[in-house]
């Protein structure tokens, strides 16, 4: 099975390199990332919302695990401090030890008396070597454990502020997963409303509908007003003359003359002048 799949996956990448020679790696590295891609969008949101809020869960043992390493190293860390205090306490006395033999030393006495007991002036050079051989490994010692213990505060500074940055990445995930739920409601409510939109054609019919009433309700209104004005009167004025010729003389002025194009007066026409005009108008 395996000696098969592999046959099958030299098949194709020979098969791509004949038919797409050195580019084969490109279009296949495109495919691919769009077969990928395809696949990853449609994968629901909520999934992903959920698949991001586990990932944000699955740092907290992370976290629990630092927080104890760093625990333990704080512990650590307080008992070689400790370990360095007795250290200095014990090496501040055997240097005071030493100076006081040392200062013995430099008066040249054959007998020295220490704790009501009586050493030879070789006794108490051989103790004085002693002493300052155990010393000088003694503040090697002491040395080397405050180099240690500078380099664990060292390490302990880091870690801690490595894991103040992984706690506030993890509150800003955890907010950001709480923003993207929230939006994601928005969106539902955005898409719910989104079908009860209203037909164009329905809402132009409406809208006709309510323009036509208008419309009849003010022709009403008018109509009505109109029967409300119209009422027999008393008529004050004579009514105008029946006669064309009377109309015809009046919207010219005829009678009264009228100034030509050249400033002359017009001679007033006479009444069979007039007939002629009317007569003429008729004609035509």
């Amino acid at each position: 099975m395996i000696k098969r799949t592999i046959l099958v996956i030299t098949g194709l990448g020979v098969t791509s390199l004949v038919l797409f020679g050195r580019d084969a790696a490109s279009y296949v590295s495109t495919t691919y990332h769009k077969l990928t891609n395809a696949v990853q969008d449609t994968v629901p949101i909520d999934f992903q919302i959920d698949r991001a809020r586990q990932m944000v869960r699955d740092l907290d043992p992370e976290i629990r695990h630092s927080m104890h390493v760093i625990a333990k190293e704080e512990v650590g860390l307080e008992q070689l401090n400790q370990q360095v205090v007795v250290q200095q306490e014990k090496s501040e006395k055997e240097k005071q030890d030493i100076f006081r033999l040392q200062a013995d030393l430099g008066q040249n006495k054959s007998v020295y008396r220490y704790a009501s007991r009586a050493f030879t002036n070789e006794e108490v050079k051989q103790d004085l070597a002693r002493r300052f051989s155990r010393y000088k490994v003694a503040d090697d010692t002491l040395a080397s454990m405050k180099q240690m213990r500078d380099a664990r505060e060292k390490n302990l500074e880091a870690a801690q502020q490595k894991l103040a940055a992984m706690i506030n990445a993890r509150r800003k995930l955890e907010v950001d997963v709480q923003n993207l739920e929230a939006k994601r409601k928005l969106v539902e409510v955005a898409q719910a409303s989104s079908e009860y939109v209203f037909d164009d054609s329905q809402l132009a019919r409406a809208k006709d509908l309510i323009n036509d009433i208008r419309t009849r309700l003010d022709v009403a209104a008018k109509l009505a007003n109109a029967d409300v004005d119209v009422t027999a009167e008393i008529p004050l004025e004579e009514a105008a003359s029946a006669d064309i010729t009377d109309q015809v003389a009046k919207y010219f002025r005829l009678d009264d003359g009228e100034v030509g194009k050249n400033g002359e007066n017009k001679a007033v026409a006479t009444k069979e002048e007039v007939g002629a005009v009317t007569a003429a108008f008729a004609h035509e």
